[in-house]
């Protein structure tokens, strides 16, 4: 099942992430330990698949 914006940066948060800014629908996330940094479109649909993976592989978490 597919994440949502909001449990992406939710997951994100349990793992050390904290919201860094803001550009227009994309929030910016960086974890301090470790220094990576990703980045979650906010839109109201789910995130595509690819879109999720390439979120997880950024900070880390696959």
């Amino acid at each position: 099942m597919p994440l949502t914006p909001k449990n992406m940066v939710k997951l994100l948060k349990k793992n050390g992430f904290t919201e860094f800014r803001q550009d227009g629908s994309h929030l910016v996330m960086v974890n301090a330990d470790t220094r990576r940094k990703t980045i979650v479109p906010m839109h109201n649909k789910d995130l595509a698949k690819g879109t999720e993976q390439a979120i997880l592989k950024q900070a880390g978490l696959k």
